[in-house]
């Protein structure tokens, strides 16, 4: 028996796919944080398996999982991101491999990003991997954005992948973008990391070369440059913004 959960927020885009893909599961927690458009109301009615729950995210989404957790009945959860579908293929592997399963703590899933129209194979989002399937009570969700699931126990990896649809236009990419590094300067704010102007321009054309070079997303042609440059400024404004912090203190 499995539950999902799914974080939501003004996902009326994206929501009924998602929701379509995981209507196997035996139930299915939505942690919606107060959606200002019809998301709500797209879920609404859908099916019966379906709980709609409200909490504000309070800019940390390791609490908003793991709050989806504590509402959650079956021994294994799978976590699924508004904007991701589980292909049919992954749906059969997850079934398999939880049966009669007593000693696997949790599966690393791959996920397959579908950017501009394009699947990355390259760069940061070439190879990407998380930790989304788990048993219940083997572990928690920790960081409040890029948050992980720490699972104790034996943790293996799903030959099947997680399909992702997320950044489908620039404007929403940089709203995206100076929203998850708000979070992230204040939380290393928070654990006392500082920045300086070497550490702004060292972390970013680290990340530039890292992603463009090193992982190859030159390969990915135009897409894989825009990737490389929004993910060298996304530690730009992660050191920048931290930097500030400190400043204001």
């Amino acid at each position: 028996m499995i539950s999902a959960v799914v974080l939501t927020k003004n996902e009326e885009r994206n929501i009924g796919k998602c929701l379509d893909s995981i209507l196997w599961c035996d139930e299915i927690i939505v942690v919606d944080d107060f959606s200002e458009d019809n998301t709500v109301e797209k879920i609404q009615n859908l099916n019966s398996k379906i709980k709609i729950f409200e909490k504000h995210l309070n800019n940390d989404f390791a609490s908003q999982r793991n709050y989806g957790f504590s509402k959650a009945k079956y021994e294994w959860v799978i976590f699924v991101d508004a904007d991701e579908i589980v292909s049919s293929d992954l749906k059969n592997e997850i079934l398999g491999k939880i049966k009669n399963n007593k000693n696997t703590g949790g599966f690393y899933v791959k996920r397959r990003d579908f950017i501009f129209g394009n699947v990355m194979q390259h760069g940061e989002f070439g190879n990407i991997k998380l930790l989304r399937l788990g048993r219940a009570n083997k572990g928690k969700w920790e960081g409040r954005v890029h948050e992980e699931w720490k699972i104790k126990g034996k943790i293996e990896e799903l030959g099947h992948s997680l399909f992702h649809y997320p950044h489908q236009s620039i404007n929403g990419f940089l709203k995206d973008i100076n929203f998850y590094t708000d979070i992230r300067a204040k939380e290393l704010f928070d654990k006392g990391a500082k920045s300086n102007f070497i550490s702004i321009i060292l972390y970013t054309k680290i990340k530039f070369i890292q992603n463009y070079f090193l992982k190859l997303g030159f390969l990915d042609g135009t897409s894989g440059l825009v990737l490389a440059l929004f993910m060298s400024l996304h530690s730009f404004l992660v050191r920048s913004k931290l930097w500030l912090l400190w400043q204001k203190k």
